[in-house]
C-alpha cells in the first residue's frame, strides 16, 4: 500500500535528520576541546553527508546517511602561552567549529525533521480514516 511506503519514507528521513542533530550536538559540545599536548590537533568538526538509498523491499528511494566525515578547514590559532596545548610559539589550535554554522545546521535539521513528522501524521490520519470507513 502506498500509505505504508509514505510512512517508511518519512521514518527514514526522520532517522537521517536525527543523526544530523546528534552530530551537531557533538560539534557544539566540543567547540572548546583543544589538544592535550603542545601542538596537538584539537577536536575536528564532523559533517554528515546524505545520499539516496534504494529500498528494494519498499520499492522506493529513501534518504540515508552516506557518511559521517570531518571538515577539512584549518584550525584557528590563539595566542595563549600558558595553555598546556600551546606550541613553542605560544599558540593553541582551536577546534574548527563555528557555533553559528552549527546553529544553522541544527535549524535546518529541525525543519526537515518536522516536515517528515507532518507527513507521518497526515499519513497516519488517512490510514485511520480508511479503517474507520471500512467498519
Amino acid at each position: 500500500m502506498d500509505l505504508e511506503k509514505a510512512l517508511r519514507i518519512s521514518a527514514a528521513g526522520m532517522a537521517a535528520q536525527s543523526t544530523r542533530l546528534r552530530v551537531v550536538a557533538e560539534n557544539l559540545a566540543n567547540q572548546d576541546s583543544t589538544g592535550e599536548s603542545p601542538g596537538a590537533d584539537p577536536y575536528r568538526r564532523r559533517t554528515v553527508t546524505f545520499g539516496s538509498h534504494l529500498d528494494r523491499a519498499l520499492g522506493a528511494e529513501t534518504v540515508a546517511v552516506r557518511r559521517i566525515g570531518t571538515a577539512p578547514d584549518d584550525f584557528p590559532e590563539v595566542h595563549d602561552p600558558g595553555h598546556p596545548a600551546a606550541d613553542t610559539r605560544g599558540y593553541v589550535k582551536r577546534p574548527n567549529v563555528d557555533s553559528m554554522v552549527e546553529m544553522m545546521d541544527m535549524r535546518e535539521a529541525q525543519r526537515s525533521y518536522s516536515a517528515n513528522l507532518s507527513v507521518l501524521e497526515v499519513t497516519r490520519g488517512m490510514l485511520t480514516r480508511t479503517i474507520e470507513a471500512l467498519r
